[in-house]
């Protein structure tokens, strides 16, 4: 059978995803921002409408300033309290005080319980004999202590950071023993394989692995321990926000202790925003596949 002239057209594979035109990584990214810029102004309204909601409360149906001040009384309070402080000494000093007993304690603690609750995760030795006394101090209040700090330590600055100490303590400890028990026998496995010497397995391998649960209990003890701040401040204390809201609650200055107590959510809010910045730059590599 004689030869076709016609040249052979060879068949065309079908169509894949590669061959799609591609989008610009520019388009790409410009669209994954802007996706993602939605989420803080949900957050904006979500506030905007709660300021709303507290202005037709009190504004519209009513509700006595004796329960909840209305907006121009709060706001006008907070102005008076810039001006002229509180018992005497000015609203910066009273949140600075406040800091520095929360700081203080809840460095101390995580500084001290990370290393004792990773020995705990990697020696069963010490974690039996830790785990029970913290999980006997666990389920305490923190403020169930106040009378023994006070007798033991007085009612100078020891006792109030001594109460915060022993609150982010307990929780960071466990936490980080709870890391460390949790990383991979497929990790410690694949390290004693390479080579790597009992340090770099502790460094390299299992305190990375360890480290989302550390920075959770981090995390957890930092919002306790500046919770912990008004019991603490309890205790004969002549300055600092926790003092301002005892003491208006004690004259019945409603606004003042609103006050106080949207200062303490607010900075709270800050630590908790600043830690979280620390975690993601930390845990850099987590969800990169």
């Amino acid at each position: 059978m004689p030869a076709s002239n016609e040249a052979a057209v060879p068949s065309r594979p079908p169509a894949t995803e590669a061959d799609a035109p591609a989008v610009p990584a520019r388009r790409r990214g410009l669209g994954e921002r802007l996706g993602e810029s939605k989420y803080p102004l949900i957050s904006l309204l979500a506030i905007g409408a709660m300021l709303l909601l507290w202005a037709f409360v009190t504004m519209v149906l009513g509700v006595s300033a004796r329960v909840l001040p209305s907006p121009p009384e709060f706001f006008a309070q907070l102005h008076k309290l810039l001006e002229n402080g509180y018992a005497g000494q000015p609203l910066r000093v009273h949140i600075g005080w406040s800091l520095l007993r929360a700081m203080t304690g809840f460095t101390l603690g995580v500084a001290l319980a990370i290393p004792v609750g990773l020995l705990m995760g990697y020696s069963r030795a010490i974690n039996a004999a830790l785990q029970p006394i913290f999980g006997f101090f666990r389920p305490i209040p923190p403020i169930a202590f106040i009378p023994l700090m006070i007798m033991w330590f007085g009612i100078g600055e020891l006792s109030k950071i001594l109460l915060i100490f022993a609150a982010s303590f307990n929780y960071t400890v466990l936490n980080s023993a709870a890391g460390m028990r949790s990383v991979p026998v497929q990790l410690v496995r694949a390290g004693v394989n390479l080579g790597l010497t009992r340090r770099q397995l502790f460094t390299d391998v299992m305190l990375p692995a360890a480290m989302p649960s550390i920075l959770t209990g981090v995390k957890t003890s930092a919002a306790v321990s500046w919770a912990i701040l008004v019991a603490a401040e309890l205790i004969a204390a002549q300055a600092g926000v926790g003092f301002i809201i005892m003491d208006a609650g004690t004259f019945f200055r409603i606004s003042d202790v609103f006050i106080g107590i949207i200062i303490v959510g607010a900075i709270g809010l800050v630590i908790e925003l600043l830690i979280s910045r620390i975690e993601r730059r930390l845990l850099h590599w987590q969800g990169k596949g």
